[in-house]
């Protein structure tokens, strides 16, 4: 599925693994002791070898770790990209913690460093919506909705963003939500 801008930007959809999609940047779902982990987080890890951990080593190493809602930028390492993006979303608690703004947050955190760093293809996969519980219908809107009204501006280089959803449920959400997105 894909949404086309007038600006020559897109966004599109794709059911897969996110180590395995060619892009500049690829996002990663971190936690905030930018330690590794399971999900996302572990399956870029080890897809990408030792050189990303070697570097969120020196940046845990100058400010520690990442608040929620904020991302790290390393080497892709063994990846088909030249950068992680490493976001670190909120902890659902019931979505009165300020869990919207944390996860709109992260993806606008991506869409700003894709512009510093000249990136035209960014791969971007759902943040916070395993471990750590964020539910599915609501995380999708947010991550759509900060997308699309970010591309609708957007004058950078950056010409697609697509995310990359492992499964069939985060892809149908993520379709429920950009096709609610192309009808306003």
């Amino acid at each position: 599925m894909e949404k086309r801008y007038s600006n020559g930007k897109r966004l599109q959809l794709l059911q897969g693994d996110i180590t395995k999609v060619s892009a500049d940047a690829i996002g990663n779902a971190a936690n905030s002791g930018l330690r590794g982990g399971g999900g996302v987080d572990g399956a870029i890890h080890r897809a990408g070898g030792p050189a990303i951990m070697a570097e969120l080593d020196r940046i845990r190493a100058q400010q520690g770790g990442c608040p929620p809602g904020q991302v790290v930028v390393t080497t892709a390492g063994e990846l088909p990209a030249k950068f992680v993006f490493h976001a670190v979303g909120p902890i659902y608690r019931g979505g009165e913690f300020g869990e919207a703004q944390q996860l709109a947050s992260c993806y606008r955190r991506c869409l700003e460093l894709a512009r510093q760093h000249g990136v035209r293809r960014l791969a971007l996969p759902s943040i916070s919506t395993g471990a750590y519980g964020y539910p599915l219908e609501e995380a999708s809107a947010i991550a759509v909705e900060t997308v699309d009204a970010y591309l609708q501006q957007d004058d950078s280089l950056l010409e697609t963003v697509v995310f990359v959803l492992f499964d069939k449920a985060s892809f149908q959400a993520y379709a429920r939500a950009l096709e609610r997105r192309m009808i306003k």
